[in-house]
């Protein structure tokens, strides 16, 4: 069977790792080194949706291939949502992630609720339709960050239903819970519809 191909775009191999555990041998995913396309694509909007859709759009126009971006806010609902958008670079454009965990430490510091959500929106461009889908996980932030697993702001965060942060577990155990998964999986499943 011909595997189908699909160009990730994005420049973040964590975010390639995850992807690729989840879709296992149901999709040839390339990431943009893979694909020898070196683009910095920036992220303008102010809504998920819109940049994971320049993101890929950017990538269609160059290759003219199906290709798929994402785009992934951590939304803290005492802080408004925030860093939501802004997630990468909430501390900066520096895009540091132990100054955006100090930043969001600091700005929860006192308040009661810790509740947020992992918020990942999909924009896949198919046979020149674009398609959007969207994984939720809700949790806490924590007080102090554990775990040296994952990236960005998995040491401070806790899905619902665990003890361990994401940062604690491993791509398995997070994929159990992980947002990234959900959007993937319809995703996959929304190909499976088209092959």
């Amino acid at each position: 069977m011909h595997l189908t191909e699909l160009i990730f775009a994005t420049n973040n191999e964590h975010k390639v790792k995850e992807i690729k555990s989840v879709v296992g041998d149901n999709l040839l995913v390339i990431s943009l080194a893979e694909a020898g396309i070196d683009i910095d694509i920036l992220e303008p909007h102010d809504t998920l949706e819109a940049n994971a859709s320049e993101k890929s759009s950017v990538i269609h126009s160059l290759t003219k291939k199906n290709c798929f971006s994402e785009d992934t806010g951590l939304e803290v609902h005492s802080l408004n949502g925030a860093p939501g958008v802004k997630s990468a670079r909430y501390a900066g454009d520096g895009r540091d992630f132990q100054s955006n965990i100090n930043l969001i430490l600091q700005n929860l510091s006192g308040k009661k609720n810790r509740t947020a959500q992992f918020r990942t929106v999909i924009s896949l461009i198919w046979n020149y339709n674009e398609y959007f889908f969207e994984g939720v996980c809700k949790g806490n932030i924590i007080v102090t960050q554990r775990g040296s697993e994952g990236f960005g702001y998995d040491p401070i965060f806790i899905p619902d239903g665990s003890t361990k942060t994401f940062a604690e577990m491993n791509m398995e155990e997070k994929n159990q819970y992980s947002h990234r998964k959900k959007a993937t999986t319809q995703l996959i499943h929304f190909l499976t519809t088209q092959l």
